[in-house]
């Protein structure tokens, strides 16, 4: 059986846990920077969501990370069929959260009254964005975990 290059336990997977981790913190101390984020639920839902995401995906970068130096792959159904559903169901989330973001930051820099501080606003248009791309590894990495779990 060839490794599918992103699914657990290669440098790829780590690559892509590690970019996770980062974007994610990124989004969450974009989001955090500004004081007044927990006036809208839409915020606090990607605050909720990134702290989800962070320690899911460090606990699967360290895993992959120990897994490339033993040169032992994570290949039991169960526990791949749990990082699947686990990877899946944030993945979904992320999304959910970084969309609905990105909307409400659109409707509070084109509505009429001054709800929204350029700076503050830039910093959330900032930490949506980071989410998004957090979303996108996230969907990758599930994706190729998802290719590797029929052939077990």
């Amino acid at each position: 059986m060839d490794d599918v290059p992103g699914s657990v336990g290669t440098s790829a997977s780590f690559s892509l846990r590690l970019g996770q981790t980062i974007f994610s913190s990124a989004s969450l101390l974009f989001m955090s920077l500004g004081v007044e984020f927990y006036t809208y639920t839409a915020f606090c839902y990607l605050v909720t969501i990134m702290g989800l995401t962070i320690p899911w995906s460090f606990t699967l970068a360290i895993v992959d990370g120990y897994s490339v130096l033993v040169k032992c792959p994570v290949r039991q159904p169960g526990i791949l069929l749990i990082i699947v559903l686990g990877d899946w169901v944030l993945s979904a989330l992320t999304l959910a959260a970084a969309c609905s973001t990105a909307s409400v930051v659109d409707l509070l820099l084109h509505s009429d009254g001054s709800y929204c501080s350029p700076k503050f606003c830039s910093r959330y248009q900032i930490s949506a964005a980071m989410a998004f791309l957090s979303w996108f590894l996230s969907m990758a990495s599930s994706l190729f975990n998802l290719w590797l779990l029929p052939s077990l």
